[in-house]
C-alpha cells in the first residue's frame, strides 16, 4: 500500500509538535502530501449567577461569543503556521481548520483530504485522567477507516 497523503493533527502542545515532526519526516520519506488539521472546540460558557462560596457574580454577559471564536481561530491559524514553518520545508501542504469535537473533526478531515494515514500525538494519560478527559487518539484509532500512527512524546511513560 502506497502512502500518498498523510493527515497530521496538531494543537498547541509539545505532544502535537513531536507528532508533527515525525509525520513530516514520514511524508518526506514517502514523498507524500500533508494535510495539517487543527480543531477548534466549542467553549461552553457557564450560566450567569454567583459563586456559591464567595458570592462573587459570575455574570459573563460582557464576554462576546464572536470575539471568543475569533481568538480561537487566530490561535489555531498561528499554530498551523508555526508547525508549517518549523517542519514543512518544500512539502505540499493542505490546511484544515474545523470547529467541533476534536476526534470527529480529525476523522472528517481525513476523509475530505483522502488521507492514507493519520498521524496524531498522545498525552499518555492513564487511569482516572483518561477516564475523565477521554482520549482523542483512542477515539481516532477506534473509528478510523485508515491506519493511525499514534506518536508518544520522547521520554514520556505511562
Amino acid at each position: 500500500m502506497a502512502i500518498q497523503k498523510i493527515l497530521i493533527a496538531v494543537d498547541d502542545s509539545r505532544y502535537a509538535d513531536h507528532a508533527a515532526e515525525f509525520g513530516f519526516e514520514m511524508a518526506r520519506l514517502c514523498n507524500a502530501e500533508v494535510g495539517l488539521v487543527n480543531i477548534i472546540e466549542p467553549i461552553i460558557m457557564p450560566a450567569a449567577g454567583s459563586d456559591s462560596i464567595t458570592g462573587i457574580s459570575t455574570d459573563i454577559s460582557m464576554v462576546d461569543e464572536s470575539e471568543m471564536v475569533r481568538i480561537q481561530k487566530e490561535a489555531a491559524e498561528n499554530t498551523v503556521r508555526r508547525i508549517q514553518a518549523q517542519y514543512a520545508e518544500q512539502l505540499k501542504i493542505t490546511n484544515f481548520t474545523e470547529y467541533g469535537l476534536t476526534a470527529d473533526g480529525i476523522l472528517k478531515c481525513a476523509t475530505e483530504f483522502g488521507a492514507d494515514m493519520i498521524v496524531i500525538g498522545t498525552h499518555n494519560r492513564t487511569g482516572f485522567d483518561r477516564l475523565f478527559m477521554g482520549s482523542v487518539a483512542e477515539h481516532v484509532v477506534r473509528h478510523s477507516k485508515i491506519p493511525v500512527l499514534v506518536v508518544p512524546l520522547k521520554g514520556e511513560s505511562s
